[in-house]
This record gives C-alpha cells, structure tokens and sequence, in this order.
C-alpha cells in the first residue's frame, strides 16, 4: 500500500493517502486536546452558567427547606425534610448537565434540556401565586427559555458533536 501524501485529490478521497478511505482514518489527532476556551463556543458556556446556576439555587433551596424542617418548627417536620433532600438530589441532573457541557459532551445536552423543560411549568406555578414568588417565576422562566435558546443553537450542537436525524459525519 503507498502512502502518497501530496494534497487533496492525489489519493483516492479528499486529501487521503491513497488506498486509505475516511472510513479508515482515525480522527484527527488535535480532537483528543485538552477542551480550551477557544473550542468552546460562547452559547455553549452561557448554557453551562445558567445549567450551574440552576444546579446551584436548587442546591440552596435544598439546604433551606432541610434546615428550617429540622431547626425550626415546620407544619410537618418530616414533609419539609423530604423536600429539602429532594431538592438536594434533583440539583445532581443540572450540575451534572453544566459539567459535561463546560467539558463539551455531546451527552450532556439531553439532560440539559430535560432540566429546562422542567423548570418551565414550576416557573408557570410560580408566576400564578400571589406574593414574593412571581419574580422568582419570572427569573425561572427567563432562565429555562434562554437555556433551550441556547442549547439548540447550531453552534452549540456542533461543538456537542450532535448531528441531526439521518445525517452522517462528515
């Protein structure tokens, strides 16, 4: 087998040595480098901030339900306990989501806007209740729709890796 390295259209497919195919041909070797912040493009990390972000507030909405069942004197001790652990738990998909996203995971992306599909009708609820939590509703809402803005943006899905349905790579 010859392996003529001359340029494209001297080997048998574009810029292939000849007798080897791009079927053959590993990935390019600069695709195992380090993830930097030039390979990153910046909609991608706005949607890993607000993913973190989100992860963090449930995180602390956790924390707060959990101390004020066990410290202060709840309707019911043991409901406010629950919710707050459950908080704590559900806050794993969105930091999880943030990291794979920041390391540029294709993975990542499914439970990214699973977790903003999620927000919008607790965003919803918010936004109908009469007191302090209609700006937090708002903030929700605002947050989860500029998330699945960003998160669908070709960009973002090239920099995943994510083709879309019937397509090969190319």
């Amino acid at each position: 087998m010859s392996l003529d390295t001359g340029g494209p259209g001297r080997g048998d497919r574009a810029g292939y040595p000849s007798g080897v195919s791009s079927e053959q041909t590993p990935a390019a070797p600069e695709s195992a480098a380090p993830v930097t912040a030039d390979l990153r493009p910046r909609r991608l990390t706005y949607a890993a901030a607000l993913a973190a972000l989100e992860g963090l507030a449930l995180v602390v909405g956790g924390v707060w339900m959990l101390v004020l069942g066990i410290s202060a004197d709840p309707d019911d001790r043991q409901q406010a306990v629950t919710g707050g652990v459950t908080l704590i738990v559900l806050a794993l998909l969105p930091l999880l989501a943030a990291r794979g996203l920041w390391g540029l995971r294709g993975w990542s992306r499914g439970p990214a806007v699973i977790t903003q599909i999620m927000a919008l009708p607790v965003a919803y609820n918010l936004l109908q209740a009469d007191s302090m939590a209609i700006p937090a509703g708002i903030a929700l809402a605002a947050a989860a729709i500029a998330s699945l803005v960003l998160l669908v943006n070709g960009e973002t899905t090239r920099a995943l890796g994510i083709r879309g349905p019937g397509r090969t790579p190319e």
